[in-house]
């Protein structure tokens, strides 16, 4: 056994699994910026785990693209140009008209219910011009159609492409007149799913991420 491994014991899976999501989570929430830099040391006071779990876990990140390691400069977030966070928004599209057509199967009375109210909120955010507001009932809007979705697998991929993708996703969503736009077609996702229509839920779904990479793409 060698020095380094007697110091310091491999680190069970699951608790480098657990750093991973919540550094995953601070990215996707928009707290660690492409370009910063990760400090193994900081990430485990701040998460309170072992400089080999959050070592671990940087390296999980790094495999899916959200950080970057860097000779002798250690890990930072990963930046992501314009026609990658096409690419991902493409993948995307495909796993997002799934997760509506899913919902469509599964919604309930209740559901249509909370469903509606957020459209109704939305509307009311438009016409207010709170664009934060608006953004914020946009991300529940979509988390809440991939939990009725019930397909955990889908959830997990587009969590990470939404975290690869956060500081595009921003952007758009504070540009002038994004809103006006995607209301609509937030409205006709809803529309679709609540009136059972799995095709219609995934037609509605897909022409809405299609209209961001159209948006994404006019940014270049």
């Amino acid at each position: 056994m060698s020095a380094t491994s007697a110091a310091e014991p491999v680190e069970p899976a699951g608790r480098a699994d657990a750093v991973a999501d919540r550094i995953r989570a601070t990215i996707l929430a928009g707290d660690f910026v492409p370009g910063q830099r990760l400090v193994e040391a900081e990430l485990s006071d701040a998460f309170g785990a072992s400089r080999g779990a959050v070592r671990a876990a940087l390296l999980q990140l790094d495999h899916e693209g959200l950080v970057e390691r860097v000779a002798n400069r250690g890990a930072r977030v990963r930046a992501v140009s314009v026609e990658e966070a096409v690419a991902i928004t493409e993948v995307r599209m495909v796993v997002e008209g799934l997760c509506a057509a899913k919902a469509a199967e599964n919604v309930t009375d209740a559901d249509i219910t909370e469903l509606r109210d957020i459209g109704r909120r939305m509307q009311e955010a438009v016409r207010a011009g709170e664009i934060v507001v608006y953004s914020q009932l946009n991300t529940m809007l979509h988390d809440r159609v991939r939990e009725l979705a019930g397909q955990p697998v889908a959830t997990e991929v587009l969590s990470r492409l939404l975290a690869r993708n956060v500081r595009h996703q921003f952007r758009l969503a504070l540009r002038p007149g994004r809103p006006q736009v995607s209301l609509p077609e937030h409205l006709a996702i809803i529309d679709e799913i609540c009136s059972r229509s799995p095709e219609g839920a995934e037609r509605a779904a897909r022409r809405h991420v299609a209209s961001v990479i159209e948006a994404l793409r006019d940014a270049t």
